[in-house]
This record gives C-alpha cells, structure tokens and sequence, in this order.
C-alpha cells in the first residue's frame, strides 16, 4: 500500500542531507567533546558551527543558542527556570493561552500546584490572542507570558511582536514556543522582540530527541539539569554531538531555501484544499481568514484543519490506512472530546467531529497530495452513503 504521509506537524521525515552529515559522528567521530585529547578536541568546532547554523536560522546570536533534548525541554526549562531556583520557590504571576502544547499547559499546571497563579487566556473564532487581552492581564507580579508561535493544529500565527511589544513596556519576560512554525514561516527572534525561544528538531527535518533554547543575551535561568558546565553552564550532560549537528545542518537547509520553502508549502497545502472541496462541497475550514493576505500572514502555509460533515474523524481515517494524519476530536459512545484548540475557538461538536489535520512538509509530494485527497474523498462518499 502506498502512503500519503499528511502528517507533518506531528513529526517530518529527516531529510537526507541531515542523515548524511550526522553518520560519521555514529563511527570515526564519537569522541566526547570536553575531552582534551584529539578525538575530543576534533568535535568542538563542529558543535560551534551547528550552533550558529541554528542562530543564523532564527536571527540570533550564537551565544543565544543552548541545544536540548527537544521543545519539551526548552518550555520546561523556561518556565520552571523562571519561577524557581536552588534557594527557593521564586512564585508569582504566569500568563499563557488556553491552547498552548502540552509542554506548556503541564509545567504552567505543576507551577500552579506550588502556588503560581496562572491566566490562560483565550482567542477568537480563528486562533488568534489579541495581545490588548495579554496586557489588560499583567501584574507587578507578572514574571512571564509564553504564548505559542502558531497552533499545530489550525496553523494560526499569534501576533508574537505586538505581545512581546506589551510585554516589554511592562517590564515582564516573554517566551514563544516556535516549535510549530520553524521551517513553515520565517522566524527572526529580532523581530519578535522575544526573551525566549523553543526549537524542535523533528518539526524542522531533523531527529527527534534535539531542539535548541533562545536566551537573549544578558538573561539568566536556572539550570534545569544540573552537573557538569556544559551549554555556557546552562544544561548539563555529554554533548549530543551527532543531533546537534544534524539540527545545525536543517537549520542551514531551510535558509537556503528561504521563502520558496514556505511558497512550496502552501501550493501543495492549497492543492490539497482544492481537491477535498471540489468533491465535498459542505467540507470547511478552521483558521482561515477570508482575506487572503491576512490568511497569508497569519495562517501556517504547510497547515489544514478541515471539518468533513456527517462522519467521525477517526473513523475516516480508521477507513483511510493509506493517509497519515491526525483528528481535532476524540469521540466516544456518543460524545465528542474536543482539542483545546477547537474548544478555544468555539467551533460547534457537530462539526468538531469531523475535523481532521492535513499537513504537508518538505518532502510531500503532488502525488502524494492527489493520491491524500482522492483516497480521503473515497472514504468519505463510501462513509455517506452507508449512512
């Protein structure tokens, strides 16, 4: 069976440029970095120069960059770094939104647990938090906001700028969580005005287990693994040589590509629209705006979550084997569980049900984004008329 992977924003393929540069560091080069002998010393330029592969790629610096294990990471490191450290439970005020990742959500719930006070804040009908809401929140206590870059699952670009903006005018520190949209839209950590920054590797076409922090130069956080003084002496543990320099060569291929990268993405993310709604007149969207240069701004170009009425997500693509993607909804005897996501948006359970996540990456083929819609119209028309 041959399939249509349409599941990008759940993990990508590692491109083969990354595989390629990571497998000498598998054999001949396996030496530990810290160590003073030539199979250590060897590795330390190599390590320097994925950094600022990684730095070049989110307009930092390349002291700004500490790698890490993956997005999970860097949240937790953010957030616990800030509100705790070695002498004492720091406390105070958390601002995040109502859908954030789970990598937010649990660290802000564990916070809370301590005694944290946590505001999560909601959106309008197409994902977006209005940074007036962000700023009519904040406190003298108010130690940092942290809202996700854009949604994984409707691809809505938050107005990161104008929250950091806020932020800044109110002296509180101000996080995003890019994992989502890094390699789907251009990211400069200038422009955002961001203190903090999390990367993850397997949503770029690098492995999973690596991602990366942004620090802005002159801010400090506390350690959230302690020991030896690696990463400036803000992570410790052996340097994961062979990740870091796939993760520094991705970064290098997506800013070559550029913007015909991102262009790339939304032909065949609209492709893909045009198809499932020539056949499926009563199919809608979620997150997009009806202006298309406002959608082109502020929707994820790779990202398409769609409702198919009259059937269950997951028993479409239970019908479906030959398409890989994700649900919105879970649903069971007879009730619908909603994502944060849709739940924050508003979207009615009829149509929640039926919402399905499409998302196309670097190496989604036009083959596979006809033989993707052919096979999930099939389904549907199949689904129908059994009804």
């Amino acid at each position: 069976m041959s399939l249509a992977y349409l599941d990008n924003n759940a993990t990508t393929p590692i491109a083969p440029e990354v595989a390629s540069v990571m497998q000498p560091f598998f054999q001949d080069l396996y030496g530990n970095p810290s160590s003073s002998h030539v199979k250590g010393t060897q590795l330390a330029g190599v390590i320097e120069e994925a950094r600022q592969q990684v730095a070049s790629f989110l307009g930092a610096q390349r002291s700004e960059i500490t790698f890490t294990s993956g997005g999970s990471e860097s949240n937790n490191h953010v957030l616990k770094g800030l509100f705790l450290d070695r002498n004492s439970f720091l406390g105070g005020h958390l601002v995040i939104s109502s859908f954030e990742h789970p990598a937010i959500q649990q660290p802000a719930a564990y916070l809370e647990s301590l005694g944290v006070e946590v505001t999560r804040i909601g959106c309008d009908r197409f994902g977006m938090v209005d940074p007036d809401a962000v700023q009519n929140e904040l406190r003298e206590d108010t130690r940092l906001v942290s809202i996700m870059h854009a949604n994984n699952e409707i691809g809505s670009i938050q107005p990161i700028a104008e929250i950091s903006r806020v932020c800044r005018e109110a002296g509180v520190l101000c996080h995003t969580d890019a994992a989502q949209s890094l390699g789907k839209t251009q990211v400069d950590v200038k422009q955002l005005g961001v203190d903090f920054l999390t990367l993850a590797g397997h949503k770029l076409y690098a492995p999973k287990g690596v991602g990366a922090l942004y620090i802005r130069d002159g801010l400090k956080l506390e350690s959230l693994i302690h020991g030896a003084a690696h990463e400036f002496g803000v992570r410790a543990g052996t340097e994961n040589t062979a990740y870091w320099v796939g993760l520094g060569e991705a970064c290098r291929l997506l800013t070559a590509e550029g913007i015909q990268h991102y262009q790339t993405l939304r032909e065949k993310r609209d492709l893909l629209w045009q198809r499932l709604a020539a056949s499926i007149p009563e199919i809608t969207v979620n997150g997009k705006f009806e202006d298309v240069d406002q959608d082109s701004r502020n929707r994820l170009p790779n990202t398409l979550s769609v409702n198919f009425p009259r059937v269950i997500g997951g028993e479409l693509l239970v019908a479906t084997p030959s398409v890989c993607a994700s649900t919105g909804a879970a649903c069971h005897s007879g009730e619908t569980k909603l994502s944060d996501t849709l739940k924050a948006i508003g979207l009615p359970a009829e149509l929640a049900r039926g919402t399905v996540r499409l998302s196309v990456g670097r190496m989604t083929t036009t083959e596979e984004v006809e033989q993707g819609a052919a096979a999930l119209i099939s389904s549907w028309q199949s689904m129908v008329a059994s009804e």
